[in-house]
């Protein structure tokens, strides 16, 4: 894939979260919002501590909790956490004493995400725009790193998993849901970054 074409795609990426940004009525072929993520097995406590401007954008299409558990006192990146919902979510499983970072290409859905961390008072959240490919992160820095319907827009895969095992510690692991397509090539229409 050219360089060209990746950046085409990722501006069409950040283009479609942008209006994410305000709702995500109508933008996905799966449900989205709180009801969504209680249909994913979300525990509704934890849920409800999560804003309601976040629980409104929630558009994953998995739970990655459900993968393996999150520690009290653990490192947790979420990445492309766009509004935070899994971050929140996070936030309370390692609670005081552990640290959550979220990152995302949106500085749109990020902005959301902030107006929650200010809410909550979740003191344990760091939010930061950044590429998956391009971790803003030292080396060997999370326990768990999450991923919710966000590596099947990656271009550059190899890149971006490559990151993702560099920021993980030793025995670290990677908790992800994604969504893939059948057959060789999806119709223009049906491809991820497409309305």
């Amino acid at each position: 894939m050219s360089a060209a074409d990746r950046a085409s795609i990722h501006d069409a990426i950040l283009e479609k979260y942008r209006t994410v940004s305000v709702s995500p009525r109508g933008r996905f072929r799966y449900p989205t919002g709180e009801a969504s993520a209680l249909g994913l097995g979300y525990p509704p406590e934890l849920v409800a501590r999560v804003p309601p401007e976040v629980r409104l954008r929630f558009v994953g299409v998995g739970n990655p909790f459900s993968l393996g558990p999150i520690l009290p006192g653990q490192a947790i990146v979420d990445l492309g956490c766009g509004a935070g919902f899994d971050v929140f979510i996070a936030a309370q499983l390692v609670g005081s004493e552990g640290r959550v970072a979220g990152v995302d290409l949106s500085p749109e859905m990020l902005g959301i995400a902030e107006l929650g961390r200010a809410a909550t008072g979740f003191t344990q959240i760091d939010f930061r725009v950044a590429a998956i490919e391009a971790l803003p992160f030292p080396d060997a820095s999370f326990d768990v790193a999450l991923s919710n319907g966000v590596l099947n827009l990656i271009p550059d895969k190899s890149a971006a998993l490559r990151q993702i095992f560099r920021v993980l510690k030793p025995g670290g692991r990677l908790q992800a849901c994604d969504i893939g397509l059948v057959g060789e090539e999806p119709p223009p229409d049906k491809a991820p970054w497409s309305d």
